[in-house]
């Protein structure tokens, strides 16, 4: 058998092709739903309302140590300005984690697997459930804005689940996030 530049070229293209086939395979299961949920969590923009902001050199930034946890606990919020009649609808805080409007003050909530404070006792089935009903845990209070659930429950059940599989994979923060407050409600936030 003589050795030619093409037969290695194809050798080698077929080497290429068997190590790609096998490494796909390998991804295959729970890695690749964290890793597929990472994306749909990070090109969906989870981050911006979950993970809250601080002042940078450059101006707001997520603050990457509290990644996902929500509202942070330590920040009470005094009732929201007041806005009139008018085209605005809401205001929210600097941190971008607590927002207000007719339906009262939301804080965003904790999205990580703590135990105490966020996702750690639910299930993929309550996660999925959540999202689809847009209530909490899938039966509870309505979900408020500025949560895009009615965009968000259009994604598969597999692209839910594999959201959930990375949000079970990233550290727990301990955030104990405030319960909504009613529009009428003149107590602290």
């Amino acid at each position: 058998m003589r050795i030619t530049m093409g037969l290695v070229t194809r050798l080698s293209g077929a080497a290429l092709l068997v190590l790609a086939v096998g490494l796909s395979a390998a991804g295959q299961g729970q890695n690749s739903a964290v890793e597929r949920g990472k994306y749909l969590v990070t090109g969906t923009g989870c981050g911006d309302c979950h993970t809250p902001m601080k002042m940078g050199p450059a101006g707001p930034e997520p603050d990457s140590t509290r990644f996902l946890s929500g509202h942070p606990e330590s920040l009470i919020m005094p009732a929201p300005p007041k806005l009139g009649q008018g085209p605005w609808l809401g205001v929210f805080a600097a941190t971008f984690t607590a927002w207000a409007g007719p339906w009262g003050t939301s804080f965003t909530a904790n999205l990580t697997p703590d135990k105490e404070t966020g996702l750690g006792k639910w299930s993929v089935k309550t996660f999925v459930d959540a999202i689809r009903a847009g209530r909490h845990m899938g039966r509870g209070r309505q979900i408020l804005p500025p949560m895009p659930y009615a965009a968000l429950k259009n994604l598969t059940d597999d692209d839910l689940k594999s959201i959930f599989a990375y949000l079970e994979s990233i550290p727990p923060i301990a955030n104990k996030v405030p319960d909504p407050v009613a529009p009428d409600d003149p107590g602290p936030r």
